[in-house]
């Protein structure tokens, strides 16, 4: 079962998240998500279990506690597909339209 952390301190790092949740059960990873620009984190990250059962358990006892100053929140992560798809323009009204190519209408 993979868990969706989120509001975690930035100062918190992936070895203390991980020892947060080991109590509950077998970890298969756990990994705090960092900016990729300024390698800070960004406040939430993931932590998957070999189980369930375990998942559930942590989501039980952690989900509003104190972790580092900040009260995290613990549910079940959703997949990759169940998000909603996010759009960056590229027709219609959106603003994004075709931006290169040759010949745009210059004398030479």
């Amino acid at each position: 079962m993979n868990l969706y952390v989120s509001n975690i301190a930035f100062k918190l790092r992936d070895d203390e998240l991980r020892q947060a949740f080991e109590p509950y059960g077998e970890i298969v990873s756990s990994k705090i998500i960092m900016d990729r620009d300024t390698g800070r984190s960004r406040g939430f990250g993931f932590v998957e279990f070999s189980n369930r059962e375990a998942g559930q358990s942590a989501i039980d006892a952690l989900n509003g506690i104190d972790l580092g100053g900040k009260e995290i929140s613990v549910s079940e992560a959703r997949p990759r597909e169940d998000r909603p798809q996010r759009s960056f323009g590229g027709g219609g009204n959106s603003g994004g339209g075709d931006r290169g190519g040759y010949n745009r209408g210059s004398r030479y």
